[in-house]
């Protein structure tokens, strides 16, 4: 075929791609926000009336008797969002985290260092899934080992298991730094199984989706979900 042809056909399908994709990353960040949320609820609810470790499997059987159907909100996953929140509530992305669900936009400081780290941590904490962060959370112990990997995960697209095998391989400590380095725009070029770090159980159930549900359909429920979530961010 002619060269502009092939050209402008993959023009198209790289421009399906990236917007998929970063349909992808604003379903998923509107999930984290909300489960940074709950786990916030959660968290302080549990401390202030002093509740015994047995209300999250109580507070789990009220929701589902109250939205029927619910997915997503199991005891264990209860669990999981307060640890969620209870591990970056004091760190700078918590306090982003917090701005966003109260409204607060923060204002622009310029090109600082501080601001593109600040940059940096918001694109690559809200590009990797739920389990990506719950994994991550169970098997590394220091804030500065968990970056190392959300930004080694969203930066590469690593998919859950990918991302396991590098921390049983320690990858932290043979390379010894925090990747500094993660871009803040999309690269030119995604592959087309860039999609495969937003195909998670949470965001499945998030969208009211079961595991067997192919690409076709994932895609078509982050598509068809996109208007309503950058309503909800206000973006």
């Amino acid at each position: 075929m002619d060269k502009k042809y092939l050209a402008f056909i993959n023009e198209l399908k790289q421009n399906i791609v990236q917007s998929r994709y970063v349909a992808a990353r604003l379903v998923n960040r509107e999930q984290l926000l909300l489960y940074y949320q709950v786990g916030r609820n959660l968290s302080e609810k549990i401390n202030a009336e002093k509740w015994g470790a047995n209300v999250l499997e109580q507070i789990a059987m009220d929701l589902q008797s109250q939205l029927p159907g619910l997915r997503g909100f199991s005891h264990r996953n209860l669990k999981n969002m307060r640890q969620f929140y209870e591990a970056y509530v004091q760190s700078s992305i918590g306090s982003s985290l917090t701005g966003l669900l109260s409204g607060q936009v923060a204002k622009p400081i310029g090109q600082s260092v501080t601001a593109q780290l600040q940059s940096n941590e918001n694109e690559a904490f809200t590009g990797i899934s739920f389990t990506h962060h719950i994994l991550i959370l169970s098997k590394c112990p220091t804030l500065e080992e968990r970056w190392f990997y959300i930004f080694q995960a969203a930066s590469q697209a690593w998919s859950v298991r990918t991302l396991e095998h590098h921390i049983d391989a320690n990858l932290y400590k043979n390379q010894g730094q925090l990747a500094n380095n993660f871009k803040q725009s999309l690269p030119d070029k995604l592959s087309a199984n860039a999609l495969q770090i937003f195909k998670d159980e949470y965001l499945f159930d998030f969208l009211q989706l079961d595991e067997q549900d192919g690409e076709r359909v994932f895609e078509g429920q982050v598509v068809s979900n996109i208007k309503n979530t950058i309503m909800a961010l206000g973006i």
